[in-house]
């Protein structure tokens, strides 16, 4: 539904008790004058994109029978009125979502019906009002994401069915009450993200079922209670950047519940629990950067569902035991910075899951594992600073998703494997060993010169059979760096004085060119493209006729502001994609610096060019089928799924257009163009600056600007739009809606037929309607009403196409009439 809600309502019924308009597209006004229908007993208008609107001044004063009152995501603002304490029969107060400000009115604590109050995700400042202790049927109360000061009011914690807490990403400050310790019914409290300090009560979960407890990010100083799985229901234990002392507490060593539990960045000192290593149910154990000694206790055979380790950066001592290699879930064992000794358990080669393993700087001793060739999913080894010795075991070479790979300052000798030219590393370094012999020849090069440092028996080329020469050597025992400086010849790069202009090199994969291969190339008769943070070439170069694509950015012609921004640019993508590696992401090869004028990125060449160009510039849609077009939309939804939820911390890319989504030679799909990606920190907070291009960008700009990664899913679920309908995001033939009103406009009028490309005649329309159903859900006004992108990708594998009989594919097949 579209357009007003018409103004009949608020008189023509006259024995209204529910009205539901939830989740459609009602715009205009908020109609505040449906809160005059005094027999109302559930309005719900939530996740509709009415204009910004502030409530009525005394909306609730005639509504005795209201009982649900649902006005999420309605663009309200200004204050919430005083009147809502006259609804004594409310049940259910949904506010949240909006843009509302000023203080909770402490009439809210007149709400004796209340279960359920909900004003998270607004802008709401001042105290927590008194009274909300004496609401006796409040279960769930929420007003997190806003921005409250002051103490938590002690009698909360006394409402007597108070289940769940949530008053994260404010300003709260001072001590946790003491009456937390007495709350009889709190399973689910959640205050992580504001100023709160001193010690929690000691009995704090003694008295209650608590079942999750997040209180991370705050200067909560003292010990952990030792109660809080006394009810033996706790599963995830949230305490994080916090100033907590002392042991871990015994008891939890016995919370056979715990699936999560993370504690870094505390002062915790003493041994872990020994239970603790081997709960069955944990996934989770994160304890980094405490003082936390002892062992790792070979009980940690138990924890069969234990996925990551986290326990860098304390003093940990002794060996790991073998059966840290027996756990059938393990993807991430992190235990750098500790005092490990003795030798990697042989065990550990056996774990196919492994995805990183980090235990540089500690004193392990003895030969790598053979059978490492089993990591098939590693992207990170990280051994640096031990005492290992004996060979590199060329299995290493085997492994196809290695992306670091660090054995720098141990005591390894032989050569350096062939196999290892094999890898395609952002980050590799052997440095200070005892290898021998002649570098393999990829290796030889001057890029990889810091990788090899403080071994003198390399050499480069073939070795000298008597003593290796001076030559021979230099470079491999000088102090180490981690760019390459480069003279530039040609006339680009010249200083004003006549002298050589330097260019710095960053390497994040094996390269086979140098900056006058690119310079030589950057002629406006090789541009392929502009995008929103550079102009970007073709490079061919070598015999080979190797090809990749050059971002330019420019700093200079526009004084210091416009270099500003360029190096914003630059250090944006450069950040970003440096150190992602998804066959669903354009590869960066390096970046070249050449002073202040100029910076170049060198990009892997996507030969299919972009996707906007290809379905909309008639050169070639009629390439695009619908499994093609379904294959492009999985794959462009499988890259943005990794940056939101794979990597640490968390990528917006804040650009999702079709443009920016290339293709290569066989239509496979790659996002591209992170010049305004942005990294999300712990706390997930809100990007408020804008960025994107239009018709792509999500509709809760114009009212809270906030961004976050359901912004990338309203993008993207625009492309989606695009593919479908085979329209742009904006042009004249849409009238004066975009993409995502043409649609919903056009089924509205003509059904779902209506609005599919008419070029995919051949294509099977109950595979397009899916996908458009996807599309759709992405596009919703609302973005908590938006899918994840990792729902997107399941969806759209639920959406693949049905496989055609032979004649209907050989008939697809042919090329489209466009």
């Amino acid at each position: 539904l579209s357009g007003d809600v018409p103004a009949a309502y608020g008189a023509g019924f006259p024995s209204l008790a529910t009205l539901s308009l939830a989740g459609n597209q009602l715009s205009g006004a908020f109609p505040g004058f449906l809160l005059n229908v005094t027999t109302l007993q559930e309005l719900l208008l939530a996740y509709n994109p009415f204009a910004p609107s502030p409530l009525p001044p005394e909306p609730f004063s005639g509504l005795p029978h209201l009982r649900v009152l649902w006005l999420a995501g309605c663009g309200l603002v200004g204050e919430i009125p005083a009147s809502v304490g006259s609804l004594r029969s409310l049940v259910n107060l949904d506010l949240s979502t909006n843009n509302l400000t000023g203080e909770i009115p402490a009439t809210v604590g007149r709400l004796e019906s209340a279960v359920q109050i909900e004003l998270y995700s607004n802008q709401l400042d001042g105290r927590v009002p008194d009274g909300l202790g004496e609401l006796k049927r409040l279960r769930f109360f929420d007003a997190s994401m806003n921005r409250l000061t002051g103490e938590i009011p002690a009698d909360l914690f006394l409402a007597p069915r108070l289940e769940s807490l949530h008053m994260y990403q404010n300003q709260l400050s001072g001590r946790v009450p003491a009456t937390l310790a007495r709350a009889p019914a709190l399973a689910d409290l959640r205050l992580f993200g504001n100023r709160l300090a001193g010690e929690l009560p000691p009995e704090f979960g003694k008295n209650c079922p608590l079942e999750f407890l997040d209180l991370s990010d705050n200067r909560i100083s003292g010990r952990i209670p030792a109660a809080l799985c006394g009810a033996g229901k706790l599963e995830q234990l949230l305490l994080l950047n916090n100033e907590l002392v002392g042991p871990i507490p015994a008891e939890l060593g016995q919370c056979r519940t715990l699936t999560r539990v993370r504690l870094p960045n505390n002062q915790l000192s003493g041994p872990v629990p020994q239970g603790m290593w081997g709960l069955p149910h944990l996934y989770l154990l994160e304890l980094a950067g405490n003082q936390l000694s002892g062992t790792v206790d070979s009980t940690i055979a138990m924890a069969t569902n234990l996925s990551q380790l986290l326990i860098s950066d304390n003093r940990f001592t002794g060996t790991l035991p073998a059966q840290v290699g027996t756990l059938p879930a393990l993807f991430e064992l992190s235990g750098a910075n500790n005092m490990f000794s003795g030798p990697l358990p042989a065990s550990l080669a056996e774990v196919s899951t492994l995805g990183r393993l980090d235990l540089r700087n500690n004193s392990l001793s003895g030969e790598l594992p053979q059978g490492v060739r089993r990591w098939q999913k590693l992207t990170q080894l990280d051994l640096a600073g031990n005492h290992l010795t004996g060979p590199i075991p060329p299995e290493l070479g085997e492994l196809p998703v290695l992306n670091s790979l660090d054995l720098s300052d141990n005591e390894l000798t032989g050569n350096v494997p062939v196999q290892l030219e094999n890898l395609k590393l952002s980050l590799f370094n052997l440095s200070n060993n005892r290898l021998a012999g002649a570098l393999p020849p990829l290796f030889a090069g001057a890029m990889y010169r810091d990788s090899f440092v403080g071994n003198p028996a390399l050499c480069r080329g073939t070795c000298p059979s008597g003593r290796q020469s001076r030559a021979g050597r230099r470079g491999l025992d000088s102090g180490s760096c981690y760019t390459t400086y480069w003279s530039q010849q040609s006339g680009h790069g010249t200083e004003p004085g006549g002298g050589k202009a330097r260019w710095a090199l960053t390497s994040f994969h094996k390269v086979e060119f140098d900056e006058d291969d690119i310079l030589g190339c950057l002629d406006e008769d090789n541009v392929v493209g502009m995008s929103a943070s550079g102009k970007v070439y073709k490079a061919i170069f070598g015999r080979g006729g190797e090809v990749v694509a050059v971002k330019k950015l420019w700093g200079g012609g526009g004084g210091k502001a416009a270099d500003g921004a360029a190096k914003d640019r630059l250090d944006a993508e450069v950040e970003t994609l440096g150190r992602i590696r998804h066959k669903n992401i354009v590869r960066l090869w390096c970046c070249f610096r050449g002073g202040d004028d100029c910076r170049l990125l060198v990009y892997e060449y996507m030969p299919g060019g972009s996707l906007g160009d290809l379905l909309h510039g008639g050169k070639g849609s009629g390439l695009l089928d619908w499994p093609a077009r379904h294959r492009i939309m999985a794959g462009a939804a499988e890259g943005l799924a990794y940056l939101h939820h794979d990597c640490t911390p968390p990528v917006l890319h804040r650009d999702v257009k079709s443009s920016n989504i290339l293709l290569d030679a066989d239509l496979g799909a790659k996002v591209a163009d992170f010049g305004v990606a942005r990294v999300l920190g712990d706390g997930h907070a809100a990007v408020t600056a804008i960025a994107g291009s239009c018709g792509y960008i999500a509709p809760e700009y114009s009212y809270t600007l906030r961004v976050t990664e359901k912004s990338d899913v309203y993008s993207f679920g625009v492309v989606m739009l695009e593919l479908v309908t085979g329209k742009k995001p904006v042009s004249p033939e849409l009238g004066d809606k975009d993409l995502v009103g043409w649609v919903h406009g056009g089924i509205e009028r003509g059904g779902v037929d209506s609005v599919l490309d008419p070029r995919l005649a051949g294509a099977s329309r109950d595979d397009m309607a899916r996908a458009l159903h996807v599309a759709l859900l992405c596009t919703s006004s609302l973005p908590i009403n938006r899918p994840s992108m990792r729902a997107v990708v399941k969806l759209l594998h639920e959406a693949a196409p049905t496989p055609a009989p032979p004649a209907a594919m050989a008939a697809e097949e042919k090329p489209l009439d466009v």
